[in-house]
Parts: C-alpha cells; sequence; structure tokens
C-alpha cells in the first residue's frame, strides 16, 4: 500500500439556499456551509480550519476538535452506483480533506498525520446530520452512512501552515492502536449494550470532548 495523498481541498463559506414559502420542504430556506469548491492551488490552514472555509452551525460543526472534515476517497464510486448519482464530485459529503489510501478501517482515533510542514490529529467520526439528506434530498442518507461506515473524520490542528492538493499525508504517531474510526462508529452506533467498550473509549483523552461527554452521559 503507498503513501496516502491529499487528492483534493475544498472550501466554502456559509451560503443561503431554497425559496421561501416552497411547497416541498427540501427547498425551502436554509443556511449551510456544506456546498464547498475545489481549491487548485496552495490554502492556509489554521487551528480552526481552512482559510476560506466556514460552517453555519457553530453549535454541532467547527472548533478546535472538528477544525477539518476529512472523507475517503474509495467511499465515492460506491456512492455513486447506490445513488444513481453519476456527479457526485470529490466534496460532496462537505469533506475539506479528500483522501486517497485510507479509510475509517485505517484511521485509529488520536492518530498524527503530517502534510508537508502541517500536523493534523484524527478527533472523532463525524456524523451525518439532516444537512447530508437537504443536500442530496435524500431523506434516508444520514442512516444510510452509518449503516455503511462511510463516515468520514475530523481533524484537529496541531501544527499550521500551508497544504495543497496532491501532497502526502503520512502516519507519524499512533497512541491509540486499538480505536479505528471504524470501531468507534461501531460503539457509538450499536455498542449501547456494551459498557465495558463504552466507558473504554469515554476515556481515551485525544477523543474529542463532544464524544466524551456523549458517551459518558450514555453510561
Amino acid at each position: 500500500m503507498g503513501t496516502p495523498l491529499l487528492l483534493s481541498i475544498q472550501i466554502g463559506a456559509p451560503r443561503i439556499f431554497g425559496i421561501s414559502d416552497a411547497a416541498d420542504p427540501m427547498d425551502r430556506p436554509w443556511t449551510t456551509g456544506y456546498f464547498k469548491e475545489p481549491v487548485a492551488g496552495p490554502v492556509q490552514l489554521t487551528r480552526t480550519g481552512l482559510v476560506g472555509d466556514g460552517q453555519a452551525d457553530l453549535v454541532n460543526h467547527g472548533g478546535p476538535d472538528k477544525a477539518m472534515l476529512a472523507y475517503a476517497a474509495a467511499h465515492y464510486q460506491a456512492w455513486r452506483d447506490e445513488l444513481n448519482q453519476s456527479q457526485m464530485p470529490h466534496g460532496s459529503f462537505g469533506e475539506n480533506f479528500t483522501i486517497a489510501g485510507l479509510t475509517e478501517a485505517d484511521v485509529y482515533i488520536g492518530d498524527v498525520y503530517a502534510i508537508g510542514d502541517v500536523k493534523v490529529q484524527v478527533s472523532q467520526p463525524r456524523q451525518p446530520c439532516w444537512k447530508t439528506a437537504r443536500r442530496w434530498r435524500l431523506k434516508e442518507l444520514p442512516k444510510r452512512v452509518i449503516e455503511t461506515g462511510r463516515s468520514g473524520w475530523y481533524f484537529r490542528v496541531l501544527a499550521e501552515g500551508i497544504v495543497e492538493r496532491g501532497m502526502s499525508v503520512e502516519l507519524i504517531e499512533r497512541p491509540c492502536p486499538s480505536w479505528s474510526v471504524a470501531r468507534a462508529n461501531e460503539v457509538f452506533y450499536r455498542g449501547q449494550e456494551d459498557r465495558d467498550a463504552t466507558a473504554e473509549l469515554a476515556a481515551l483523552p485525544l477523543l474529542s470532548l463532544a464524544w466524551r461527554e456523549h458517551l459518558l452521559n450514555r453510561l
């Protein structure tokens, strides 16, 4: 297996879409930063994300633990086939980084990756929300994301710098080798009865604060 690559970078500021008083709720006004456009050249990555990027819902999105959303390039062909969507470019799941050579099974909570001089750390899986359904006008899509495990994951930024598509994504540290993003998803969504696994995941200091609080509340 070769070195994973940053296949594409996407950014987008929040915008308003929709038509007032539309009959179909899917057509009514909503504000979102989900629609992101590819960046061809270098872009600055800060502790809070890419310069020029933004989120509409700052309660559930953004912040240091969710500075960057990453998604596996390998998932796209399956989604195009399953959803009958031939026009589904990178960035279609609202991600900032589309990465070749990594999936949820390969990425672990707390993993530190170097992208040039930048260093990022995996903080939690991505939880699909209603905006995923709204973007593709498919009410069942968030549920399908959970069922397939094709969630994507968030990075926190440990070292700021410049990133550009085509750069390598090099693993430099793996402090939690028992907790892949795939396993964290499994415990979070289907492991309610496994209190030991839930407690173990909740105790990971490198897991995002939001996920740790949720799991502790469950316990």
